[in-house]
């Protein structure tokens, strides 16, 4: 079909409430914009003071996290095995942290938190690039693992306290585009510089956390929410009592396992995968990069898009599906040596990346009661913690013990049973009201219109 004149391409229709409407693709910049100044109003202001400092504060980040195994292994001349050691340990004492950073922000706040974690967060960054054995990089590891992420509940109690419910999938996809442009300069900028000095990549990620810092204390209030009429106070020890009530919601510690399980296997692309191409297949960090920023364009490009898809159908069932691409990917690395296939295998899992994780984050949002958000998501950091502890150490004993390319079938095979997981879980809980998909609209939201 030919453009129209105001120079549109039409790719399709759809019906809603007797009125036909035409879905376009807008070849003029302005009528662009113009769709992004309506997400825009969509939106909190405060939303995109959060996203815009988040931004920045993921370039520096970007710069360093995927190249630190390989930081290890090569200043300090070991194996991915003490690597996974080293790895282990951030993420052990990181629970702590969390759980402590839980009770912390449904006490005092988030913010003050939030500025604690980032000045701290410069202050290790640049302590892990100064460290000059393997032995001393252990304690240290012990330390900011503690500390580093008792800010991490409070960034996404945050993220709850601003968006209301209906909002939170959209918003948790607003933020993975601003994540992934990060990455895009990231990665890119960070092979580079990793090429002539790791300290490097230390002092300039611990500058952007400074930097954010600032901008987090001038421009970001407070959002706990206030007490409700009649609501007791509660003392720091009944604050930190209440991690049992998380503990006894069976429900929710289902979800958490089906997410510890793929989440060990999606933790591999970012400790893993450097070393493996590297050591495997000659790919140095340059390429390693390029495979992120692959990723990281995908999600630019598509993230809107696939929550328009699925923002109304079954979040478990989107959990499985999304799953279901992540088992494809990640088993290809074990069977592919052509870079090309490599960022192939990479598409993919961004494709799964994009449905899983704003519904993996709307859905722990969902289950927890706005005044226990921040210990909700701190057991919530436990998919991510917990695989991140085990998974390194054990990835390094197969990397360098047995054939490499068995990590990657044994990844598929988990990715196989936690997609079972979150069917069942469908089958269970997906008839409740907090779990429904969301309701159809008379209009394509603005989000929607500029996806389409």
């Amino acid at each position: 079909m030919p453009c129209s004149k105001d120079k549109s391409i039409y790719i399709g229709a759809r019906k809603v409430d007797g009125v036909i409407l035409f879905k376009a693709i807008s070849l003029k910049g302005k009528g662009f914009v113009n769709r992004f100044k309506k997400i825009y109003r969509e939106f909190p202001r405060k939303f995109w003071v959060v996203v815009a400092v988040s931004f920045i504060d993921r370039i520096g980040g970007t710069l360093l996290f995927p190249f630190f195994s390989l930081y290890i292994t090569q200043k300090f001349n070991v194996g991915m095995t003490e690597a996974g050691y080293v790895l282990g340990l951030f993420a052990i004492f990181g629970m702590v942290g969390q759980f402590i950073g839980g009770g912390l922000t449904d006490k005092f706040g988030r913010r003050n938190l939030i500025l604690f974690g980032l000045i701290f967060s410069a202050l290790s960054t640049l302590s892990l690039g100064l460290v000059s054995t393997y032995a001393a990089l252990i304690p240290l590891a012990m330390v900011i693992g503690l500390l580093s992420d008792v800010a991490g509940p409070a960034h996404q109690a945050m993220i709850a306290d601003i968006l209301p419910e209906h909002q939170r999938q959209e918003g948790f996809g607003i933020l993975r585009v601003v994540a992934n442009m990060s990455w895009i300069i990231g990665p890119t900028i960070g092979g580079f510089v990793a090429n002539r000095s790791f300290l490097a990549l230390f002092i300039i990620d611990a500058t952007v956390s400074c930097v954010v810092a600032v901008l987090f204390y001038l421009f970001i209030s407070e959002t706990k929410p206030e007490p409700h009429p009649g609501q007791q106070h509660e003392s720091i020890f009944q604050t930190f009592k209440g991690y049992g009530v998380v503990l006894r919601d069976y429900a929710f510690m289902a979800f958490l396992v089906a997410g510890m399980i793929m989440g060990a296997v999606y933790q591999q692309m970012y400790n893993s995968l450097s070393v493996y191409l590297r050591d495997v297949h000659g790919i140095q960090p340059q390429g390693y990069g390029v495979l992120l920023t692959s990723s990281a364009v995908v999600v630019i490009l598509f993230q809107f898009t696939v929550t328009r898809l699925i923002k109304r159908r079954p979040p478990f069932l989107m959990m499985a599906f999304g799953t279901i691409f992540y088992m494809i990917g990640f088993s290809m690395f074990g069977f592919v040596s052509a870079f090309w296939l490599f960022i192939l295998a990479v598409v993919i899992i961004t494709i799964g990346e994009m449905i899983i994780m704003p519904v993996t984050s709307a859905l722990a949002a969902n289950f927890a009661p706005a005044e226990m958000r921040g210990r909700y998501m701190a057991v919530f950091g436990l998919t991510w913690m917990i695989p991140a502890t085990v998974s390194p150490s054990a990835a390094g004993i197969i990397l360098d013990n047995y054939d490499p390319n068995l990590l990657w079938y044994i990844g598929g095979g988990l990715c196989l049973v936690s997609t079972l997981s979150y069917y069942i879980l469908h089958l269970i809980l997906g008839k409740q009201k907090r779990f429904l998909a969301a309701e159809g609209e008379t209009k394509p939201s603005s989000a929607e219109a500029v996806a389409t």
